[in-house]
């Protein structure tokens, strides 16, 4: 603890050395004394003094010049003055003593137990308000070190948000390329070994574009960007779809694949079903992946109603390797698998149950795992679903192939595109809707060929060299030719961040579409910009 410094001024050697004798039974106190108040000043602005014991009667200078003195300079006017006389205690010395600065009174000849009891009772004030000034100090410098910490927390997220918007765009862009390029062969005639390998390699790409999609949600999960919406749909054919897709995965690792459903189970509901089926998917995918023999089990039932809400409980059970009971946990963490073996004999980012269990989290949900090691697993899904009042069952309709398209009649389309692979697939398909098309690889030579050539339409990449995306479609937008202000642009983005998305419309975007996307997007996309000028001509 911090020592006190009390002055004592007094003109008389003797009562220095009565009241220091006094004095030496207060803690934390040092003692300074003196018989000139101006040296005593001196003192006062030189050492850190904080209660100064004044004698009234002195020469040259009395003890309230004394302590007016000291409470007009701000170097010393915190001290504490205790006035001690040996004049008359009437009322007009008093508020004399205390008009000139000082907090208290001590009368000559001084009571030791009063003189000590006050003494220590402003040494316990002032060590309170060091310690309040010391909290403060801490407090503040705790408050800087927040702020500070805070504001590195945002830059480190907008830095992950500028590296998941890089690596999206680097990574889907020719993933983009490659979708599309899978999409020009399955419009032509081919042989059957061919189509097989284009089958496979339609797989390998959906698979590369889940784990780019698994980051991007894990990301948007812990940021709280992701948003779940709400629809009517029918759970009945949510199940049926999942039912074709896995049956035939299962089929093939000569593994069965059974869904029961339990009839209470309500067919139409109230729910994130894009959300919901990425939740199921993830667990049977999860017991393909483990699962080399035996059979997989989809378990849909109720455990629970109140009303038109029902809790309903997902589970998938297979007869996989299973998991040891101390590591059934650590499987729900991102980054994390069960083994550290597992990763290099089956592969996977560990992402998908760790998706699923901020999903649930979401939805309000649980979700949880039960495993015997090297005898199988059981994940499920337990949350709170209304049921929804819709009964029309959709028709499924088979998906034609972009080339069947109506075609447009004498379209003249700009691209904007820096990836070769991208624009030599989005001309194909422009082509094959009757449309001509001028390619260009960055916003510079957009703005160059749109100052030539008259457009009715623009497809502009947001990313590329030299000028971005963004940019060629303010100076468009801006454009000192009022006719050029009308050109109908797509932007074609690589990026899923709904800010970037935002940006685009910002600048002056008639219209988005994400890398990868599907010719029929597109197709559907340019009828809708252009309609907002005219009607776009079709032929047959």
């Amino acid at each position: 603890m911090k020592t006190i410094n009390i002055l004592i001024l007094d003109d008389k050697e003797e009562n220095i050395i009565s009241l220091h004798a006094l004095l030496q039974e207060v803690d934390h106190v040092n003692i300074i004394s003196s018989t000139d108040p101006n040296d005593a000043l001196k003192i006062c602005w030189k050492d850190d003094i904080s209660i100064a014991l004044v004698d009234v009667q002195m020469p040259e200078i009395n003890g309230f010049e004394f302590v007016s003195l000291l409470k007009s300079n701000p170097k010393t006017s915190h001290i504490m003055a205790i006035m001690v006389t040996a004049i008359s205690k009437e009322d007009k010395y008093l508020l004399k003593g205390l008009e000139s600065g000082a907090v208290d009174y001590l009368y000559k000849p001084l009571n030791p137990e009063i003189t000590i009891a006050k003494v220590k009772s402003f040494v316990q004030q002032i060590l309170i308000q060091q310690e309040l000034i010391q909290k403060n100090k801490e407090l503040e410098e705790s408050k800087i070190e927040l702020l500070k910490t805070r504001e590195e927390a945002i830059q480190a997220r907008k830095s992950k948000e500028i590296f998941l918007a890089n690596m999206s765009h680097e990574i889907r862009t020719p993933i983009n390329g490659i979708m599309g390029i899978m999409h020009m062969f399955k419009s032509s005639e081919l042989t059957v070994e061919q189509k097989d390998w284009l089958k496979r390699l339609d797989n390998a790409s959906h698979s590369l574009l889940l784990i780019i999609n698994d980051i991007l949600d894990l990301s948007k999960i812990d940021s709280g960007m992701l948003k779940i919406e709400f629809e009517d749909f029918s759970l009945t054919k949510m199940i049926e779809d999942i039912n074709r897709i896995f049956k035939i995965k299962a089929t093939h690792k000569n593994l069965k694949f059974n869904i029961e459903v339990e009839e209470d189970v309500p067919q139409y509901i109230h729910y994130d079903s894009l959300r919901l089926q990425q939740i199921i998917s993830n667990f049977v995918s999860n017991s393909l992946k483990f699962t080399e023999k035996g059979s997989i089990k989809l378990t849909v039932q109720v455990i629970n109603k109140d009303f038109e809400r029902y809790q309903l409980r997902f589970s998938v059970k297979d007869t996989g390797i299973g998991i040891r009971e101390d590591s059934v946990d650590k499987i729900f963490m991102a980054f994390e698998q069960a083994d550290d073996g597992i990763t290099k004999k089956f592969g996977g980012t560990g992402l998908g149950l760790a998706i699923v269990k901020r999903l649930a989290k979401l939805f309000n949900g649980d979700v949880g795992a039960n495993s015997v090691y090297g005898e199988g697993s059981e994940f499920y899904f337990e949350g709170w679903i209304e049921e929804s009042a819709q009964s029309e069952v959709e028709k499924e309709k088979e998906v034609p192939t972009y080339n069947s398209f109506p075609k447009f009649e004498k379209m003249k389309v700009l691209v904007a595109e820096d990836n070769e692979l991208n624009s030599f697939m989005l001309a194909h398909m422009l082509r094959s809707w009757n449309c001509h098309v001028d390619i260009v690889k960055n916003g510079r030579l957009a703005l160059e060929k749109v100052e030539s050539e008259q457009y009715d339409l623009i497809l502009m990449d947001t990313h590329m060299p030299i000028m971005s995306g963004f940019e060629a479609i303010k100076e468009i937008k801006n454009h000192i030719i009022p006719e050029k202000h009308g050109i109908p642009i797509i932007t074609i983005s690589a990026s899923v961040l709904e800010h970037e998305q935002a940006a685009a419309y910002q600048a002056g975007a008639d219209g988005v579409i994400g890398k990868p996307f599907d010719p029929i997007e597109l197709y559907q996309k340019i009828i809708q910009v252009t309609n907002k000028n005219k009607n776009p001509k079709m032929t047959s």
